[in-house]
């Protein structure tokens, strides 16, 4: 396979799209750098790995996310590096917490957050909009969630932000000591929080998962430390990257800012669009569990493949236009990933996201981006700004 440039440069994590189109193009299953990945960047090539477990093993997020250099790191044990039984039995014992009807429970209490956030950046005009909005919102979420003391949010965002820059190779030693420490920290916290609910029975849904099931089916406590770390990476970050995502659009394309606020209808499309034109989720590993011809090239078993989400989800081929912006696209776009591995906290990340833009549009007729305080993130899975500095319009 041809060697392309790495994926991982400033300017490319911030717009990966020329060359995603290029991979397309040219070269739809090839080896990129970090790590020697195997790039799959074609809508029919990465939904054919997303839709086949069996021959693309989930196991791909277990070296994604514990290389050598990390030591143990929970997520590695989670649901979402599972497949078959395992993942089928921790999923039935986990699934029962995140229902539609569960999760809207949490509404009014997202509704009071989003209010509080957004009349407080009506007050300032000017705030790290990832800071002072998109981070904390679906913090207290996954606070109200799983019964978990407000007080550890501000440990949330430094978490995330430290397990989602685990690549291949370390950076540098400093990188390893932080990411080993902040490993550390999470795993007591949250074994505190597990060993909490044993003592002292609850039904949120940290409570009900200790419990177990009806079968008398539980978790065990690694499992249960994995869960946990998924949601604050998965449920934290993503649905932070997407609020971003979304308010740099609005301020960048005013007249699809004016359309959303003439016809507030249209924001469920919005935020599908957005997960389409430029979502939070790059990529989703996974491991060749046998050798396997995938677009004319050969793909040896134990491979660790790399189908590009955000890629697919621009292939002209599959989305007319795809590279433009458009509040009236009926296809939308994988964001969430297929069938049993489909996003457990999808229903919650549009919930919030529909919640926390109804606030703002209820406050603010624009807003204005401070590029110089502008800080990516840095990772394979996931992307978008660490800091965005932002002028906010009051209506």
């Amino acid at each position: 396979m041809q060697s392309i440039p790495d994926l991982m440069p400033l300017a490319h994590r911030m717009n990966p799209y020329p060359l995603y189109a290029e991979l397309r193009r040219d070269h739809p299953v090839c080896r990129v750098e970090p790590g020697g990945l195997v790039a799959i960047s074609r809508y029919e090539d990465v939904e054919y790995v997303l839709k086949h477990p069996e021959i693309f093993s989930s196991h791909g997020f277990r070296v994604a996310w514990q290389p050598e250099w990390v030591g143990d790191n929970p997520l590695a044990q989670s649901v979402a590096a599972s497949d078959g039984q395992e993942h089928t039995r921790l999923r039935s014992l986990i699934g029962r917490a995140f229902t539609p009807a569960a999760i809207n429970r949490l509404g009014e209490r997202i509704r009071a957050t989003a209010s509080r956030l957004a009349d407080d950046l009506l007050a300032r005009g000017e705030a790290d909009f990832m800071e002072s909005f998109a981070a904390p919102l679906p913090a207290r979420a996954i606070s109200a969630l799983l019964g978990i003391d407000p007080s550890l949010e501000r440990h949330y965002k430094r978490w995330t932000e430290v397990l989602v820059s685990i690549t291949p190779i370390p950076e540098n030693t400093e990188h390893v000591r932080r990411t080993r420490d902040t490993i550390a920290e999470m795993k007591h916290h949250v074994q505190r929080l597990i060993d909490e609910r044993r003592a002292q029975p609850s039904d949120d849904v940290l409570g009900l998962i200790v419990r177990g099931g009806p079968d008398g089916q539980r978790l065990s406590d690694p499992e249960i430390v994995g869960l946990v770390f998924t949601l604050l990476t998965a449920g934290l970050e993503t649905t932070s990257f997407l609020f971003t995502h979304a308010v740099r659009l609005l301020a960048e394309r005013p007249d699809v800012l004016e359309q959303l606020r003439a016809h507030r209808e249209l924001l469920p499309k919005f935020i599908e669009e957005v997960l389409r034109y430029n979502g939070p989720v790059q990529a989703l590993p996974r491991i060749v569990t046998t050798e396997v011809e995938l677009a004319g090239v050969r793909i040896e078993r134990g491979a660790c493949v790399l189908p590009l989400i955000a890629s697919a989800n621009r292939d002209e081929a599959r989305f007319p236009h795809a590279d433009r912006f458009d509040l009236e696209r009926e296809e939308s776009g994988i964001p969430f990933g297929y069938g049993a591995h489909y996003c457990l906290g999808a229903f919650l990340a549009r919930l919030e996201a529909r919640t926390g833009f109804d606030a703002l549009l209820d406050r603010f007729s624009g807003f204005s981006l401070i590029p110089e305080g502008l800080v990516w993130n840095r990772g394979l899975v996931t992307s978008g700004p660490v800091k965005m500095p932002v002028r906010f319009l009051k209506n």
